[in-house]
């Protein structure tokens, strides 16, 4: 089905940044991992995965469409030196993404492309309603209870060698 070449352009914006979320995600995780913050980093890590998910609904609405999709491009990363500014930096991420998503479905709203719009719904609602709102608990957290007792907390267990 031949799609909306400016549906496809936005479509491809959107994967752009998922894709590179996933990539942010991705070293923030390990970041965790090797500071011994085992309940940060599996959390973290499911988020790029999630992140890769999406994109992978991208990709396929993109190809449905008949367009090609971008894998390549990426947004430049604001990779965090401590917890706290990873943190802070994946929750702006995610304000992005959001405000990009709500955006992207009024496009489709208005070129008539409801199935498109449909399908970036429940994308929307993970990264408003898991994403970044976790996000935002974890740095509430570290306001009422301090870094120190917050980071301890994270530690959790090893994950098991695969």
């Amino acid at each position: 089905m031949q799609g909306n070449p400016q549906i496809i352009a936005t479509l491809n914006q959107l994967l752009t940044g998922e894709l590179s979320a996933a990539d942010q995600y991705l070293y923030h995780a390990h970041r965790y991992l090797d500071w011994g913050l085992h309940a940060l980093w599996e959390r973290t890590h499911h988020e790029m995965e999630e992140e890769r998910q999406h994109a992978q609904v991208l990709i396929e609405r993109i190809l449905f469409l008949e367009g090609r999709p971008d894998v390549a491009s990426r947004d430049p990363l604001a990779l965090g030196s401590d917890v706290e500014s990873m943190l802070k930096n994946d929750l702006a991420l995610e304000y992005q993404v959001v405000g990009a998503l709500r955006t992207a479905i009024a496009q489709c709203e208005q070129l008539g492309d409801y199935q498109t719009r449909n399908e970036l719904l429940p994308l929307l609602a993970d990264t408003e309603e898991d994403h970044a709102h976790w996000l935002e608990q974890q740095l509430g957290l570290i306001d009422r209870i301090g870094l120190e007792n917050y980071l301890q907390s994270q530690m959790g267990q090893a994950p098991s060698a695969s």
